[in-house]
């Protein structure tokens, strides 16, 4: 006899499988009565019979004095009925953890499993519990034939359901997702929200998906899969079902009963707009799940003394994470049922985790005093570790001092979790000091534009580990999206080619395909025509000549004509383009090198708005302390017009639109409208990732993000991207004409007729006044025709070639269609028709994942001259961390003299220039004007060349300037070509130094050339 894969072979192996290992047993899915004492009631949402029996046998004496108090033939009815009145009022979660109490006599509805085995009469009324798995379960009260596949049941109340469905008979998740959205009425008692049923899975042999909140075609399902590699989905399973862990693992009895116990809570937002307050259950997903679970497996076996790197991408929910973790941990029992830890230390800077954390454990085991938050002073930590408080949270400022006492504190344990990942919010740490106390033009314009107070931060934590050592009584649990070289060395622990590894990983291509957040490089436009007046100089700090260049780049990047072409574009980008995006909400950031020029940005951008009379772009700016520019001192509340604190709040508004930002902000700030970031300014490597990482925070109606980068090489992205994804590919810089290229190749293999895509046309752009409900299946139409060529071709490779080109149009024209210089009407229509023909097009057997090329949607920015690039992400090897592989190796230059008379010479021989030495004259008098500058003078006697060449540069370019207009040719060019105008200001620079260092006979007075 052949066995036949169908929908009900599957639910008889899930069944089979909970009855014979899980715990279970079997539910009976006939309507409670007389004849079937534990059958389901439909209309109260239980199994009434089932739980009497559990009140009866776990709480005899309880039961007898509700016997005595209501009768014995009427105990059991107005039991239950006091049982849903408190659902009703209370929900599920609350009633199952704490009970309810009936005319003074309290009733227990659940035991869980005792942290120790110290209590052998909890372990056995933990062993009482009766957990059902009941199938084909008519659940409506206005329908009775509709049925859901799976229930599973504890002591009679429901606390999950599924939909299962088999793909070798044409039906996945998707149609089990769909009956739950378009079938299931919300209303009905079993799958009310709270009250009932408290998560719902969506489930075939591949994948699984759940929600806890049926809200009809608003619906989300988010994804509960272990994950494929790096990326979304389940690895193969040799032993059965790819989806065999949630019977398996998450709903036997023990897990299922932890579950429910300690990870399922009740998260109450209220929205900052409206002030109204809106509640979710909030389930575990699996990699939190199996993540908690892990360690805490580990901790009890090892004991203290560990270290745990938890290397979880932006998206993950690591708040959630850290929350579950940190209250198990403080009740955690070893083997010999001996508590693990003293106390639990959270090192973090989120201001909410501490309410989160408290709200959380009430409702777990409504305990207070559980939490102690530290924010005044050391005594206030010293007296919370001395007093041995259960979970005590502190900021990583403090970090140093947490460490000397739980180093001083031999007798106990702690566990240690370091949420490293979320240093100073506004970069207003001890490291960023020296921009805050800044108040001259100068020290604004050269402050290091790579201080990072965040790493800088986070990295106390690993020097004092670094520094004592491990200890033998602290575990250390860091939680991190990306980890550098020395946190994998201080956290990790060694994998099999003795390397450290994190202890469990949830990556950034995984957080992508599963829709957690967005792809920050999926749109990613590098300017190189237009800006090549202000491409920054790739620096070496070890040469002089380098800081040179950066310093005169950075001087020429404030130029007002370069800041006004700038504005203009990110203006017009953001109106034409951004503002449309995610329901008119959108928002734009722009990252700017230093304090002034995000104040010179922002007047920059006042007077652009005012020039055009544009009045719907509102302008904030964030920057530290005081600003001096042209003499005049700005702040970032003077400017704005209201305080600091009140600034992301100010932003959330409709008022505001775009953020300009100098280090503020680039970091830990969650604002998930924004959509567009305009880049101006070097990142490298963490700094990358972190800025970028800005726009990655989903929300209603936002599909994808756009990148306009200034300053930086799609390489260098890339390369900053790769270590925390996996082998990122890039494209070159496209010309857009490659996209007719790829249009005759489509056309080519004859499925789309040019006559369909017209068709097309016709509907899908016709003003929205014209539009019919009949229109969409028009749509349909002119698509189904190509779609019937392409499934009828015997030709596989032929498909596959076929899908991979309409693919890689759609891609580039998502891209190209937002800088390309001209518009095409033809081109737009045929994008429009490939981007919705893509999705309908069959999928071979064993494809499979999340495609999100297919919500790119079209625009309508245009621009001319333009260099373009895009970067994507995909699957390779594994990437490398590096550090510092040597250490004082650095030497001083020891270079010749750079005399006013040769540089025209060099300048001619580096940059193919044909200047004459009749151009000497220019520079020549540009050293006289600054040789005549006493103040100048004096300081290039009494500083070597590197002091000098602080005050030099803004004085010469200044100079530079005022002469300008006599010598157009060489003008031109020191303005357009940034490396020439270096090296032309450094031999000026030399020669003024030396000038002032002669005596009247024109001898050196003071020995030393410059270096």
């Amino acid at each position: 006899m052949n066995m036949k894969a169908n929908e009900r072979g599957f639910e008889d192996s899930i069944e089979a499988w909970l009855l014979d290992h899980g715990g279970y047993a079997q539910g009976s899915n006939a309507a409670y009565g007389p004849s079937n004492p534990e059958g389901y009631d439909a209309a109260l949402g239980l199994w009434p019979g089932v739980l009497t029996a559990f009140l009866r046998e776990s709480q005899p004496e309880v039961w007898a004095r509700l016997e005595k108090l209501h009768g014995p033939a009427s105990a059991e009815a107005k039991v239950v009925k006091r049982v849903v009145a408190d659902l009703d009022l209370r929900g599920t979660l609350d009633v199952l953890r704490h009970g309810v109490t009936d005319s003074g006599i309290p009733l227990r509805l659940a035991f869980f499993r005792p942290a120790s085995g110290l209590n052998p009469e909890a372990a056995a009324r933990y062993a009482l519990n009766r957990l059902t798995v009941t199938r084909q379960v008519h659940y409506a009260t206005k329908d009775p034939t509709l049925s859901i596949d799976l229930v599973l049941a504890v002591n009679g109340l429901p606390m999950a359901t599924a939909e299962l469905k088999e793909p070798l008979k044409g039906q996945t998740t998707e149609q089990a997702i769909r009956q739950y959205k378009q079938d299931r009425d919300p209303r009905e008692p079993l799958l009310r929200w709270k009250h009932r049923t408290l998560v719902h899975f969506a489930v075939d042999t591949d994948l699984a998906f759940m929600t806890t909140r049926l809200a009809g075609t608003t619906t989300r399902f988010l994804p509960f899969n272990r994950g494929r590699g790096t990326g979304a989905g389940n690895p193969d399973n040799s032993g059965g079902y790819k989806t065999a862990y949630l019977w398996e693992t998450v709903w036997a009895r023990d897990r299922w009963m932890d579950v429910l116990q300690r990870f399922l809570h009740l998260e109450k937002r209220v929205d900052p707009k409206t002030g109204k307050a809106r509640e979710e259950i909030v389930f575990p997903r699996f990699h939190q799940l199996d993540a908690v679970t892990r360690l805490l497996g580990h901790a009890r076996h090892h004991g203290p003394g560990q270290n745990y790197l938890v290397q979880h991408s932006a998206g993950s929910g690591k708040s959630n994470s850290i929350a579950w973790l940190a209250h198990q941990l403080a009740g955690l029992h070893d083997a010999a049922d001996k508590p693990v830890f003293t106390s639990v230390i959270v090192i973090t800077d989120r201001r909410v985790l501490d309410k989160q954390l408290q709200d959380n454990i009430y409702q777990f085991e409504h305990a207070q005093g559980v939490v102690q938050k530290v924010d005044a002073d050391s005594a206030q930590l010293a007296a919370a570790i001395n007093a041995g408080t259960k979970i005590v949270i502190t900021t990583l400022q403090k970090f140093s001092f947490v460490m000397e006492k739980v180093t001083a504190k031999g007798d106990r344990r702690y566990a240690v979790i370091v949420d490293e990942a979320h240093g100073s919010q506004t970069g207003e740490g001890a490291a960023s000091m020296k921009r805050v106390l800044a108040s001259t033009l100068e020290k604004a314009e050269t402050e290091d534009p790579d201080d990072d107070p965040e790493g800088e931060i986070a990295g106390e934590v690993e020097k004092a580990m670094a520094a004592r050592g491990r200890q033998p009584n602290i575990s250390f649990f860091a939680f991190t999206a990306t980890p550098k070289k020395k946190t994998l060395e201080l956290f990790g622990q060694p994998g099999p080619d003795g390397k450290p590894r994190a202890f469990h990983t949830y990556p950034m291509r995984q957080a992508i395909e599963e829709g957690f957040i967005l792809d920050v490089l999926k749109n990613y436009t590098t300017y190189k025509a237009y800006y090549r007046f202000t491409k920054a100089i790739t620096d070496d700090p070890e040469v002089d000549e380098a800081k040179a260049k950066r310093a005169v780049a950075r001087f020429a990047s404030l130029h007002p004509h370069n800041l006004a072409q700038k504005v203009e574009v990110m203006v017009e980008h953001f109106r034409q383009h951004t503002r449309q995006k995610i329901g008119g909400k959108a928002k734009a950031m722009l990252v700017t090198r230093s304090r002034l020029h995000a104040v010179r940005y922002r007047q920059a951008f006042a007077d652009y708005l005012a020039k055009k009379g544009y009045d719907d772009v509102g302008v904030l700016v964030a920057f530290s302390g005081t600003v001096v520019s042209d003499g005049d001192e700005f702040t970032e509340t003077g400017m704005n017009g209201f305080g600091e604190k009140e600034l992301p709040e100010k932003f959330d508004t409709e008022d505001y639109h775009v953020l300009i930002v100098a280090e503020k902000y680039q970091t830990g700030f969650d604002q998930p409208l924004l959509h567009t970031m305009f880049v101006d300014r070097k990142l490298k490597g963490l700094k990358a990732v972190q800025t970028l990482s800005r726009l990655n925070r989903t929300a209603g109606g936002k599909e994808d993000t756009f990148v306009l980068d200034f300053e930086n090489e799609a390489e260098e992205i890339k390369e900053a991207f790769a270590p925390y994804y996996e082998v990122p590919a890039i494209d070159e810089p496209t010309d857009p004409n490659q996209l007719y290229t790829l249009k005759t190749g489509i056309e080519a293999f004859g499925y789309v007729w040019k006559q369909e895509v017209g068709d097309f046309a016709k509907v899908f752009f016709k003003p929205n006044e014209k539009q019919r409900p009949a229109d969409q299946g028009l749509l349909h139409a002119a698509l189904d025709p190509a779609v019937g060529r392409f499934a009828a071709e015997p030709d596989e490779e032929r498909q596959e070639a076929f899908r991979a080109g309409l693919g890689q149009f759609v891609r580039l024209y998502g891209f190209v269609s937002q800088v390309m210089p001209w518009t095409d009407a033809e081109l737009e229509k045929f994008y429009a028709y490939a981007r919705h023909l893509r999705p309908k097009l069959p999928q071979r057997p064993g494809t499979g994942g999340v495609d999100l090329d297919d919500e790119v949607a079209l625009t309508y920015y245009r621009l001319s001259k333009t260099g373009e690039g895009s970067i994507a992400l995909s699957v390779g090897e594994e990437q490398v961390l590096t550090g510092p592989t040597e250490v004082g190796t650095g030497k001083v230059r020891d270079e010749d003299l750079s005399p006013l008379s040769t540089i025209i010479q060099t300048l001619n021989t580096k940059f193919g220039t044909d200047f004459t030495e009749a151009d000497r004259l220019l520079f020549d008098q540009v050293a006289t004007d600054l040789s005549a500058d006493d103040g100048l003078t004096e300081q290039a006697r009494t500083n070597p060349i590197e002091n000098f060449r602080l005050v030099f540069e803004p004085a010469a370019l200044a100079a530079l300037v005022s002469r300008m207009e006599r010598n157009g040719a060489i003008s031109d060019r020191l303005m357009g070509d940034a490396d020439f105008r270096a090296a032309a200001m450094e031999g000026v620079m030399r020669e003024v130094w030396m000038r002032a260092r002669r005596g009247p006979d024109g001898t050196p007075t003071q020995k030393g050339g410059p270096p």
